[in-house]
């Protein structure tokens, strides 16, 4: 089982198991969609793309603050969650559409979008250089992005922890920072090199700190059910072991998770970088 999802791999297994764990996860990482979208500056109508929509909570949420009269499409190479957000458009959402897409490689569309954004959708690029380069593309010259994806793994104890308990009790491999996966860019400069060599300029990084509710707000025994079972590929590794382990790990995980319970909630710190910027101008190649 590996640790480090391809792109590829959100289109089958990864897609399954982010839409059985959806509401959970939907409900923990909600609480950075405010400074995402605060962020694309949603002063005008327009037209924009969310990269990685999975089930299209963010992309409807996206629609209903924009000026009347903008257009927003998700799109995601999982169609089981397209065919989740599909279902969850209201049928007076005429301005909303969700397309299956691998957006590191789709044709950009005849008329480039105004803005894209994407809520942790971009760090799993089999070949980011390319990816990138493929997503200036999609947008018009001037056209601006926000994108989000998680800051430094010290400073995401909402993960960690969870590591740190499973490691505890099978063996783990250490994280390959450059492999897709959550923390890609953790290191924000790797994000702003690829971003410039792809066509993008004017980039700043700001960074969102708070508490996560995890799986939308649940007591410490069933947080830790829903770590294990959404978080990576933690519940199979385990799983493979045995159900000795898989036990093991649920008490010890259930006793670091009391500790940041309050009001019957779990609650762990997060920080997310959220990069900003704009495309300078069509590239000679194209």
């Amino acid at each position: 089982m590996n640790e480090n999802p391809a792109a590829s791999d959100w289109s089958a297994a990864r897609g399954e198991k982010w839409r059985a764990q959806l509401a959970g996860m939907e409900a923990m990482i909600t609480p950075v969609d405010e400074p995402l979208i605060r962020a694309l500056h949603l002063d005008a109508p327009c037209r924009i793309a969310d990269i990685g929509c999975g089930g299209g909570w963010t992309t409807l949420e996206i629609l209903r603050r924009a000026r009347a009269g903008s257009v927003v499409h998700g799109f995601d190479i999982s169609p089981a969650l397209i065919e989740l957000a599909r279902a969850r458009k209201r049928s007076e959402e005429r301005a909303v559409a969700f397309e299956i897409a691998d957006m590191a490689t789709a044709a950009a569309p005849e008329e480039p979008y105004d803005q894209l954004v994407s809520r942790f959708g971009i760090m799993f690029f089999d070949d980011p250089p390319a990816a990138f380069a493929n997503l200036a593309r999609w947008l018009a010259p001037g056209g601006r992005f926000a994108f989000a994806v998680w800051g430094p793994l010290a400073e995401n104890p909402w993960m960690t922890t969870v590591r740190e308990v499973v490691a505890e009790i099978i063996d783990m491999p250490p994280p390959e920072p450059q492999a897709p996966g959550p923390f890609r860019y953790a290191e924000a400069d790797k994000l702003l090199v690829l971003l410039d060599r792809a066509g993008f300029g004017e980039m700043e990084v700001g960074d969102w700190r708070g508490a996560l509710p995890i799986g939308g707000g649940l007591p410490a025994a069933e947080a830790a059910n829903f770590a294990l079972a959404s978080f990576s590929s933690f519940g199979e590794l385990l799983a493979e072991a045995g159900d000795e382990e898989l036990n093991a790990a649920r008490q010890s995980l259930t006793a670091r998770f009391s500790r940041h319970q309050q009001e019957g909630a779990v609650r762990m710190d997060a920080c997310v970088h959220i990069f900003t910027g704009a495309r300078l101008g069509y590239r000679q190649e194209e």
